[in-house]
């Protein structure tokens, strides 16, 4: 068929074209932050899951819902060799322009950025990437101690209170929160702590992998209460055929039964993977309906494009020895496999491979769901691991 009319979007935060499943999630983010503007309690909302099930879809989805409601918003990514003063700085002083923008700048907003020049000026010397530009003066004594956790909460202060000047609520959209350093993510769980109680409408929402619920935990033992913590997951068979089925409806094309069972067979319902076959199916299909056959072709497709790209990218990150940890795994199984079996099966002692381990979690690759125990933070990736190292 066509490959111009392919309605079918597989990308990194790509929407697509029927975000199914996820109503809920968007629902309870949007009262969630309804509430925070009028003035009621409630958490910030942290969004987590595996790779490929549409977190950062979600993100982006509930933050232009809240945009459209005139919320004072920020997204941003949190890369793994940056600072989180180097990524908030910039994106709160667009956030508070966008404030100020089209009226005469007003008393706390003014005070705001007062806060932000401090903020910066404090903690340049500590963060040497950080690096903004104000050409305002800052009040001594605002948001410029050089402690991080001290000046990050009296600066999200000014910013609530700078929203709630404007009549609306200030959100902050953080994307792999999992790689904010344990001492910075405190100062920014300290930093709402203290703006709840000051009770300024100023919140967070923010998508990370699984292990970002117990990093959270250890960084401020009362985490659990500040934020609800919401899991993404694979869509059920219903909303999977959704996905893949509604966009292929809309252009007069339908799947057969049996082509629709192979796609969810393979996808295990989890919405990237769901993008990738529909993308395929399309183009082997010579016309509607798409047939048990093209979906078989789509499969061979789908897999050699992610093993050059989505699985390859994660893959080209790792040591000789992280490789060897996760072939190791990838013969156990999707899992989720205890670390000894992991370790005999790698033919070594369990506290010889601990920090390949610790270092595969930190670099977002597996995790822990329970004590002990060690998964795959990317469906599918123990079929790679095979096809591309067929021998352990």
């Amino acid at each position: 068929m066509d490959p111009r009319l392919n309605p079918y979007a597989p990308g990194a935060g790509t929407p697509p074209p029927e975000l199914a499943g996820r109503d809920e999630l968007i629902e309870r983010s949007a009262v969630a932050l309804d509430r925070i503007r009028a003035g009621r309690v409630a958490r910030s909302f942290v969004l987590y899951g595996l790779r490929g099930v549409g977190k950062t879809v979600l993100l982006n989805r509930i933050q232009r819902d809240a945009d459209a409601r005139g919320f004072a918003t920020a997204k941003m990514e949190a890369p793994e060799d940056r600072s989180l003063p180097a990524l908030l700085a910039p994106n709160l002083r667009a956030l508070l322009l966008r404030l100020s923008r089209g009226e005469r700048v007003r008393t706390a907003t003014n005070q705001a950025f007062k806060a932000l020049a401090g903020f910066a000026r404090a903690l340049k010397v500590k963060y040497q990437d950080l690096e903004l530009g104000l050409d305002i003066q800052p009040e001594p004594g605002l948001a410029d101690s050089g402690d991080l956790e001290t000046d990050l909460a009296a600066l999200l202060i000014a910013v609530g209170e700078a929203a709630a000047e404007r009549g609306t609520a200030a959100a902050l959209f953080i994307d792999e929160i999992q790689y904010v350093a344990e001492e910075q993510l405190a100062a920014l769980i300290s930093g709402f702590h203290h703006a709840n109680q000051a009770q300024v409408p100023i919140t967070m929402v923010a998508a990370g992998l699984p292990q970002i619920v117990g990093q959270t935990g250890k960084a401020k033992s009362y985490a659990e209460r500040l934020f609800e913590f919401a899991p993404v997951d694979r869509l059920d068979v219903a909303a999977a055929r959704a996905a893949l089925c509604v966009p292929a409806e809309k252009e007069n094309v339908t799947f057969e039964e049996a082509a629709i069972a192979e796609i969810l067979r393979q996808t295990l319902g989890y919405p990237y993977f769901l993008q990738e076959w529909g993308k395929h199916s399309w183009d082997m299909a010579d016309a509607s309906p798409i047939a048990p056959e093209d979906a078989v072709q789509a499969t061979a497709r789908a897999l050699a494009e992610l093993d050059a790209s989505f699985f390859r990218v994660r893959f080209d990150r790792l040591t000789p020895s992280e490789k060897r940890y996760l072939r190791a795994m990838a013969d156990l199984g999707p899992g989720p496999h205890r670390s000894g079996d992991i370790a005999e099966r790698s033919q070594r002692k369990v506290t010889t491979v601990a920090p390949i381990r610790n270092s595969l979690i930190a670099k977002g690759m597996i995790y822990s769901p329970a004590h002990g125990d060690t998964a795959f933070t990317v469906p599918l990736f123990d079929g790679f691991m095979k096809r591309t190292m067929p021998a352990l």
